[in-house]
């Protein structure tokens, strides 16, 4: 993946954290939390790699639906007018992988999000759309899917740990999962693809593919404004109070 230097930013996407209502923080200082944030932070600063890509994944549940009855078509002064009413289809999942300074996003549809389910789109992420790349830098949250072992449980051994061998991985810290860029792709793919009815995973997987398509190819991407600096001050009541 190149970086795409010429390509604007999604204006809604310039969040700041102690703006956004639906973060959620720790109710007190936490060590724990700021060492991870902090981390997480400092990877965001690095400078485009195509050798070692900074890459957020995360998961989302979509609610499978169909519609009980026809609509009623549009006619004149009359918008085209739906049922309430729904039938339930089972939920699919569905991974977001998502490269901030390339400006690029997979999405990948699967039918559950097992150990396995994440073992392989990590292999796809490493075998297929990276495969050059020395080191594959991934930012997660903590999950209990997201793990190294993870690997082990889906494929043989020496596999896993060819697989293993190729990433550098990143938590993000309990209640600290708004530091995944890629949370910001899901909830943007939610608004502007998956607000309608859809019954099937076959669906789901070519309207998320359509999205994918057009959003990589307008160079859509997240500007991030949160650094350590401003997290030491708008998040102060975080850090722990040292005691001399």
């Amino acid at each position: 993946m190149q970086p795409n230097g010429g390509a604007a930013n999604d204006e809604k996407n310039k969040l700041k954290p102690w703006q956004n209502k639906s973060w959620c923080i720790p109710p007190k200082a936490s060590g724990e939390f700021v060492a991870a944030m902090e981390d997480v932070l400092e990877v965001y600063k690095r400078r485009y790699n195509p050798r070692r890509p900074v890459v957020c994944l995360d998961e989302t549940s979509k609610q499978l639906t169909e519609k009980t009855r026809q609509p009623i078509p549009m006619r004149s002064g009359r918008q085209r007018r739906f049922d309430y009413e729904y039938r339930r289809c089972g939920v699919a999942n569905v991974f977001m992988m998502f490269e901030p300074l390339a400006a690029w996003r997979r999405v990948k549809v699967t039918a559950s999000r097992t150990r396995v389910d994440w073992a392989r789109c990590v292999r796809e992420l490493v075998d297929d759309w990276y495969p050059d790349a020395t080191r594959l830098v991934l930012v997660m949250d903590n999950l209990n899917t997201h793990s190294i072992g993870s690997l082990y449980e889906a494929f043989s051994p020496n596999e896993a740990r060819r697989i293993a061998k190729r990433l550098e991985i990143h938590y993000t810290p309990k209640h600290g999962s708004w530091l995944n860029m890629a949370e910001i792709e899901l909830s943007i793919l939610a608004r502007q693809c998956l607000n309608a009815r859809i019954s099937n995973a076959t669906t789901l997987a070519t309207r998320a593919g359509k999205w994918e398509g057009d959003r990589n190819a307008a160079g859509a991407t997240v500007s991030w404004q949160f650094t350590t600096p401003k997290a030491r001050t708008k998040l102060k009541q975080l850090y722990p109070e040292i005691k001399t």
